[in-house]
C-alpha cells in the first residue's frame, strides 16, 4: 500500500483531507509544522485540536519539536504581498523532507481543501519540490468538501479558528484591510 504524509494546518481541514487520501487506497500519516502560525497560543490552541483529532480518527502524527518562527519570519518580512508563496514553500518543503526520511511514497497538505488558500502556488511549489527532492506530490482540489470536513469535526467541540494564521492574516481579518 503506497503511503502519503499529509502537512496539517488545522483540525478542521485535515479531517475530510484524511478520509480522502484513505479512500483513494493510501496509508495516511499527518505532519504538524506551521511557524507561519501567530501568537504562539493560537498554534498550541490549533495543535491540540490536531492531535485530538489525530487521536479520534487514528491518524499518526508527528510534528517538529520547535517552533520554527524566526525561519518563518525571515521568509516572508519584505515579502508580505507574495507571503503565501514563501510560506507553502518552507511548509511543504518540510513535509516532503520529513515524507522522504520516513519512507513515504508522497506529500501533500490539507490547505488543499480551504476555499480561502491558493491552489495554484500550492501546486506549483509542491511539484517543484518534488521534482527537486522527491517524493511525489499528490494535488486534489477539495474545496467543495469544505463543509464536509467542518461537520465532521463538528461534534468533537474541537478549537476553531478565525484567520489563516499568520499575523498578517490576522491583522487583515480583524482590520478588514488587504496588505498591498
Amino acid at each position: 500500500m503506497k503511503r502519503v504524509l499529509i502537512h496539517c494546518c488545522c483540525a478542521h481541514c485535515a479531517a475530510y483531507t484524511v478520509e480522502h487520501w484513505r479512500q483513494q487506497g493510501y496509508e495516511v500519516g499527518g505532519l504538524w509544522y506551521n511557524p507561519n502560525i501567530h501568537p504562539y497560543t493560537e498554534h498550541q490552541n490549533r495543535l491540540e485540536s490536531m492531535q485530538a483529532l489525530a487521536q479520534e480518527i487514528g491518524l499518526p502524527l508527528t510534528g517538529d519539536e520547535g517552533y520554527d518562527i524566526i525561519e518563518y519570519f525571515r521568509r516572508v518580512v519584505g515579502h508580505e504581498e507574495e507571503r503565501c508563496r514563501y510560506c507553502f514553500d518552507l511548509r511543504l518543503a518540510k513535509t516532503a523532507e520529513t515524507a522522504r526520511q520516513h519512507g513515504y511514497d508522497a506529500f501533500t497538505t490539507t490547505l488543499l481543501i480551504s476555499p480561502h488558500q491558493k491552489h495554484d502556488i500550492i501546486q506549483e511549489i509542491g511539484s517543484k519540490i518534488a521534482a527537486e527532492h522527491g517524493p511525489e506530490f499528490l494535488y486534489a482540489d477539495l474545496r467543495k468538501r469544505y463543509s464536509d470536513s467542518r461537520h465532521l469535526t463538528k461534534p468533537l467541540d474541537l478549537y476553531r479558528q478565525q484567520y489563516c494564521g499568520c499575523i498578517y492574516s490576522e491583522w487583515e481579518r480583524y482590520a478588514n484591510i488587504t496588505i498591498k
